[in-house]
């Protein structure tokens, strides 16, 4: 047994994972060109090799002549009679050849062969390995900034983060862990390469299968996605399970869930609302927080009309348009937003709106039984993941500042000046 060739490779094996059959073809290629280089020519010399015990025998096969014209592939009578009389004309002989025979160049060169083999094959055991994992989120050090990108470490791979996706304003930190999502993987002459991101909106996506159980098994499923990277993410999400309430399981016992992906994105808003086939009740609740007074959607032309109250008109369009953005994103429709007093100049409303409004809260909400406090009756479609869909509105906007939103979903600091608002009228 060569137990000093076997050893060696089950280590190679159990540390760059390359298979002993692999290593083994290795051996036996670089015999033959070793052959090649030392006689000349190697087309009549076999290696039988032992895969168990590493053992291996190398001889040339020549063909018994009784003149012989190549001394490399024919063996004279004589010769054959002395290894073994029985040989007659024609028969094939097996001359045993010493590996200790071939010249440096010879040696040099079946090393050389062995190494690129070795070299190739953990090339491609790496590439193999993280093209499983393409389309998939990684675990990186982060190791040093090459100008604007960023070298990470993957373990057996280095990746670079180019700076179209990173998120504007993060800085990383030499051996800081972040995770990525792996756009895609290339095999290069040099190793993979791998690109990965940061901004990539599938990146939310996997955070909430590694963290949220329920999206891992299938029974709540993400339908849509929006992202601005660094800013805000909308999703929407939709339970198999009538007993699933898909977004209180993705922001889970008090906002655990959510924080924690919110954590690794480095404060990045995340909006939850829930998914509707009814494109007009999806649109509604992707406009959330904002509050919507009416919406006409048009499937075929995938455009839609919202309008929404004069003082949430601002709300509904966010800061610079975001929101209004990444709803359009998220249910794939292009939205206009009008708000009442421009919905009656268009005549979209009747010109009597306003008035209608009113009388229709002073019948159904100040008759005489009505005592001013909050029943629970309020549809839970209405707010939406509400609990993580704050946000600090300046006075700029006209808006009211952070809303502060109760265990029910009421907005408490809402009802303050409705009421307030009705008080002034009826003076």
């Amino acid at each position: 047994m060569n137990t000093e060739l076997l050893e060696a490779l089950n280590i190679l094996e159990k540390e760059k994972d390359i298979s002993k059959g692999t290593l083994l073809d290795a051996i036996e290629n670089s015999l033959l060109n070793a052959c090649k280089n030392h006689f000349g020519k190697a087309d009549n010399v076999r290696v039988i090799m032992d895969r168990e015990t590493c053992d291996y025998r190398l001889f040339a096969e020549k063909t018994v002549v009784e003149d012989v014209e190549d001394s490399l592939e024919q063996i004279s009578l004589e010769e054959a009679h002395e290894i073994d009389g029985s040989y007659t004309l024609g028969d094939i002989v097996q001359i045993p050849i010493e590996s200790k025979s071939f010249g440096r160049i010879a040696t040099q060169n079946a090393k050389n062969l062995i190494l690129q083999k070795i070299r190739e094959e953990e090339r491609k055991v790496v590439y193999d390995q993280y093209f499983e994992k393409e389309k998939d989120i990684v675990t990186g050090i982060v190791q040093r900034y090459v100008g604007r990108n960023v070298s990470i470490n993957l373990g057996k791979a280095d990746a670079m983060l180019t700076e179209n996706e990173q998120v504007k304003g993060e800085v990383f930190e030499p051996t800081e862990r972040v995770k990525l999502y792996v756009v895609e993987v290339k095999n290069t002459t040099k190793g993979p390469k791998i690109l990965v991101s940061r901004t990539h909106p599938e990146l939310v996506k996997r955070l909430f299968e590694s963290e949220v159980t329920e999206v891992k098994d299938g029974i709540v499923e993400i339908k849509s996605i929006a992202r601005e990277a660094g800013s805000r993410t909308k999703i929407a999400v939709w339970s198999n399970d009538p007993d699933v309430d898909p977004v209180g399981a993705c922001v889970g016992m008090n906002g655990a869930r959510v924080s924690a992906i919110v954590n690794e994105l480095r404060g990045e808003k995340i909006d939850i609302i829930n998914w509707s086939d009814n494109p007009a009740i999806l649109i509604e609740n992707a406009l959330s927080p904002a509050k919507v007074i009416s919406v006409m959607a048009d499937p075929d032309e995938k455009a839609a009309s919202v309008i929404v109250p004069d003082y949430q008109l601002s709300l509904a369009i966010g800061k610079e348009g975001q929101n209004a953005r990444l709803a359009a994103r998220l249910t794939g429709y292009k939205i206009d937003i009008k708000s009442e007093t421009q919905a009656i100049e268009s005549g979209e409303l009747p010109e009597n709106y306003m008035e209608l409004g009113e009388g229709v809260y002073e019948e159904e909400m100040y008759d005489e039984d009505y005592t001013g406090e909050y029943d629970g009756d309020y549809p839970e479609e209405n707010y939406p993941g509400e609990e993580y869909l704050e946000e600090d509105y300046s006075e700029e906007d006209g808006l009211e500042t952070e809303q502060d939103i109760s265990d029910d979903g009421l907005e408490e600091d809402g009802e303050e000046i409705f009421f307030q608002e009705v008080e002034e009228d009826e003076r």
